[in-house]
């Protein structure tokens, strides 16, 4: 995992405007979402265009994040980026921050029938598990996937995000729940970049302004302690 530890500055300013550390210290895990982004062979695989190396790494903490939230009734959610129908309707990115090369062979590693869009063989994926897929890097943005209405309807109020990258599609998508009022957490080592830097800026960044930013282990002891608030 990338090393980080969120600087003392930022820590004491989150405090000194909402009382808390960590503003959501306590989630009831029957209205918590895991919301894993992007862990498909694209952005795994090495060769793909879109490999982040230190992905891989991260599979483990995961699988462990979402197997605690599923015992204790929580539901976990699969994000997959697609790239089918997107070359007219996403043009800016294609035709604009992309080379023509890049966009033919984003375009191709990402379409629905294609090993790309798969999702990473060491995942622990269950079969109550959801799979949504998004056509943006934001899950959450009007038009992207169906993942607002899944959450609503399950009463789910707050989203714990993991994947890749941290300061793309996980920085997007946990912004834009946060902005839809969903309580949301980047849990920063089951989140992975291409570096420690990109990584970093953007944990600090969202944890300032937009939600809170957490370990794998106070994840898990914030559902505990939702747990016991719930059961009394």
């Amino acid at each position: 995992m990338h090393p980080f530890a969120m600087p003392a500055e930022m820590v004491a300013r989150v405090t000194e405007r909402c009382g808390n550390p960590h503003p959501f210290d306590t989630l009831i895990p029957e209205r918590t979402a895991l919301v894993v982004i992007d862990m498909q062979n694209y952005f795994l695989k090495p060769g793909y265009m879109g490999e982040v190396p230190m992905a891989r790494k991260i599979v483990p903490g995961v699988n462990q994040l979402a197997a605690a939230l599923r015992r204790m009734g929580g539901c976990v959610v699969w994000i997959k980026n697609s790239a089918t129908d997107t070359r007219e309707s996403w043009s800016v990115l294609h035709e604009h921050l992309l080379t023509p090369a890049k966009q033919k062979q984003r375009s191709a590693t990402l379409m629905e029938d294609h090993e790309g869009h798969e999702l990473w063989p060491m995942l622990d994926v269950k079969a109550d598990d959801a799979q949504i897929i998004k056509k943006r890097y934001s899950a959450f943005i009007q038009g992207s996937s169906d993942i607002v209405a899944y959450l609503r309807v399950r009463g789910v109020d707050s989203v714990l995000i993991a994947g890749t990258a941290t300061n793309v599609c996980c920085d997007s998508s946990a912004r834009d729940a946060m902005m839809l009022n969903f309580r949301s957490v980047m849990v920063s080592d089951a989140l992975a970049s291409w570096t420690d830097a990109e990584h970093a800026s953007a944990l600090i960044n969202f944890y300032t302004m937009f939600g809170d930013v957490q370990t794998i282990d106070e994840t898990i002891q914030s559902l505990a302690r939702g747990a016991r608030l719930a059961a009394a």
